[in-house]
């Protein structure tokens, strides 16, 4: 069975999982006041050139993200998402249930939130009987597989604080993002363009976690009691400490990100050779082709795959996606199995 149904299907690089097994019973101080965590905050500082930036890390994308988003707002204040916007589409009311309102916007087939689109949401709620909207959340890469350029989210920063907003960067993804062709950000200018990010490691490499990154220091004045109070701060916590160095010390993050998109690109690229469309052409790890729905369950058969939307009556939209451990020969060997099947 080939597997492209997501890029945390397997468990971790090895090196990653070598930097674990080293600290295994070496002895340390738990909930991420060991040199681990410390050397790896620091790190990531360095790398964002953010040295006075606030660092924490997480298990997944969805505890990171109802947890710095209900932080950094006032209970009578709401977010602001794309509609695609996995906070939004894909958390199940996680973050509603901190009692904060999303405020859904409509994007393009691109999955991009725009400032032009905005500001008859904001005219809306002046209205004091409504919620305030207060925090901007977006992803890159976009659910849609896209990435934001440097002056798309130079634009909507600057729209953001001109408008007494927080911007927020759900970067589950950071890492195809960051490696993307389409890219033209550096991680350094991408933490100056944010309020607070994080930088994900479950997605590309690591066990689990997710390095947050809040860069404007102000912003996390006792954002620990907030982990704490949401379950969120982990024992034994030098392991997410341990992931991240052996993810960025060498540089090994975006290798495995560059990596996974560019055997997407080859992907995509014979999808479309095949005749098939996409629903977005992507520039990450992710490809969404459109299907007969006939051809479903037939190619489930021989590759594991992700339903992501209806197109119309007789073509459902599907994701491929890529990762640290998929082979250019995983590639064409699904290709080859996509032709017997057209």
């Amino acid at each position: 069975m080939l597997m492209f149904r997501n890029d945390y299907s397997f468990g971790a690089h090895p090196r990653v999982l070598e930097a674990m097994c080293k600290t295994n019973l070496e002895g340390n101080v738990g909930y991420g006041e060991d040199c681990y965590s410390s050397r790896a905050k620091e790190l990531i500082r360095s790398l964002c050139q953010c040295p006075g930036a606030a660092v924490e890390f997480l298990v997944g994308g969805t505890q990171t993200n109802v947890t710095a988003c209900a932080f950094l707002l006032k209970p009578w204040e709401a977010a602001i998402s794309p509609v695609t916007g996995h906070l939004n589409g894909h958390e199940v009311g996680a973050f509603e249930a901190t009692g904060h309102k999303i405020l859904p916007v409509e994007v393009g087939s691109d999955g991009k939130l725009f400032p032009e689109m905005l500001p008859p949401l904001l005219e809306h709620h002046k209205d004091p009987h409504l919620t305030k909207p207060a925090l901007v959340y977006i992803s890159n890469a976009t659910e849609n597989g896209t990435v934001y350029t440097k002056a798309e989210l130079t634009a909507l920063y600057e729209f953001c604080h001109a408008n007494g907003l927080l911007l927020f960067v759900d970067g589950a993804r950071l890492g195809a993002a960051l490696t993307s062709p389409a890219n033209d950000l550096t991680l350094a200018e991408f933490a100056h363009l944010t309020d607070a990010f994080y930088i994900g490691g479950t997605k590309n490499g690591a066990l689990f976690g997710e390095a947050l990154v809040i860069t404007r220091p102000e912003l996390a004045e006792d954002f620990f009691r907030m982990k704490k109070r949401m379950g969120a701060v982990m024992e034994k916590g030098w392991l997410q400490g341990a992931q991240f160095l052996a993810l960025l010390e060498d540089g090994l993050y975006f290798d495995m990100a560059r990596h996974a998109n560019e055997l997407a690109q080859r992907l995509q690229d014979g999808i479309q050779a095949l005749g098939l469309p996409l629903m977005a052409q992507s520039s990450t790890n992710q490809v969404f082709p459109i299907v007969e729905n006939g051809l479903r369950p037939r190619l489930e058969k021989v590759c594991a795959f992700e339903d992501w939307c209806p197109y119309d009556a007789e073509h459902t939209v599907i994701r491929f996606v890529t990762c640290f451990h998929t082979t250019r020969e995983n590639v064409d060997g699904l290709l080859a199995e996509l032709k017997k099947l057209l």
